[in-house]
């Protein structure tokens, strides 16, 4: 399944909510590069805007043995320490610096990519020119972790998009064979990662786009059976709608998949997935609560188009189940008006 590169960034710019950020990059050439440099694009142009603006600063607590006194003298360690004979004191400083998290994962990020197998040139120098102006941010060797300690304020809330795409670049590089070098795994072929792409995408997509349905949201269905112990519940698995879209008397549980291959085939013959149409179906009997929308909601399980587009129809009492697909290839005007026909 060959997804054109500027088709997977703006479903990034769904999924992430940052639609503001769909038109600020010239992706004329984008199906004319590799993703890596696209991403790398991306983040120099959204980082120049973050420069022009200012690089976040803030007071960072330090303590320091200088000679004189600035900041606030701090007299029991400098005695303890004999400074005074060195004509040195120990200090506490606030001083208010660029240099932060926020800042320290952009510009190792900028750093990595300069340290990236397959970044064009051009790219290249523009990345050095960049980071010649974070002067007093310090490079580090980033880790998970550090994307779960930044904290985005009302007052820096402009990071997010950069530092999105600094958290997707760093989840798809790794160290190469070539020590400080790194290289980069193109995340279309890893069904997993596109998996969860695609569902935060068309989630978002309806969050958005549509307004017959208020409520676009994921839902948790408790199961329906029953057990004269209670306590036996915690086996049961835990049942997540992928998508739930709800209006005053409609109400619609959509659910992504995607695979390589749509269909399994049989005897030569294509299947749907049972697993993914026994889970649509468990879905839509356990979330009835006798109220007219549960009793008659429709469930769609919905793939990307692969050998061919499917637009199946079943019905089960008041039920109907439909499974569709969509063409993450074709053009994205194509692909937005398939998404909202596909809602009744």
């Amino acid at each position: 399944m060959a997804i054109p590169i500027k088709n997977i960034y703006f479903m990034l710019c769904y999924a992430w909510d940052r639609l503001d950020e769909q038109h600020k990059v010239d992706l004329s050439i984008a199906d004319q590069t590799s993703l890596l440099n696209l991403l790398a694009k991306v983040l120099i142009s959204s980082t120049r805007n973050l420069l022009k603006q200012g690089l976040d600063r803030n007071y960072r607590h330090q303590e320091d043995e200088i000679l004189g006194v600035k900041g606030k003298m701090d007299v029991a360690e400098t005695l303890k320490r004999n400074l005074l004979f060195k004509q040195k004191t120990q200090c506490v400083l606030d001083d208010f610096s660029s240099n932060m998290l926020l800042n320290q994962v952009l510009a190792s990020t900028l750093h990595r990519l300069t340290r990236t197998q397959g970044i064009e040139e051009t790219l290249k120098i523009d990345l050095h020119i960049l980071l010649n102006r974070f002067s007093g941010v310090e490079r580090m060797e980033i880790r998970r972790n550090h994307f779960s300690q930044l904290q985005l304020s009302r007052n820096n809330q402009r990071y997010g998009f950069a530092l999105d795409v600094c958290r997707l670049i760093f989840e798809n590089s790794f160290p190469s064979e070539e020590a400080g070098r790194y290289a980069f795994s193109d995340f279309r072929r890893d069904e997993s990662k596109m998996r969860d792409l695609f569902e935060a995408f068309v989630r978002n997509f309806y969050r958005i786009e549509q307004r017959a349905y208020p409520v676009v949201k994921k839902e948790v269905i408790k199961w329906q059976f029953k057990s004269a112990d209670e306590s036996n519940r915690r086996f049961l698995p835990r049942m997540e709608t992928d998508i739930t879209l709800e209006s005053n008397h409609r109400k619609i549980i959509i659910d992504t998949k995607y695979y390589q291959k749509t269909l399994v085939t049989r005897f030569e013959q294509g299947k749907i997935h049972s697993t993914n149409l026994y889970q649509l179906f468990s879905y839509l009997m356990n979330q009835e609560d006798g109220t007219e929308k549960t009793m008659t909601a429709r469930g769609i399980l919905l793939y990307p188009t692969v050998e061919e587009e499917l637009n199946l129809v079943y019905e089960f009492g008041e039920h109907v189940l439909e499974i569709k697909t969509v063409d993450l290839n074709s053009d994205w005007a194509i692909i937005s008006a398939r998404l909202m026909d596909i809602l009744p």
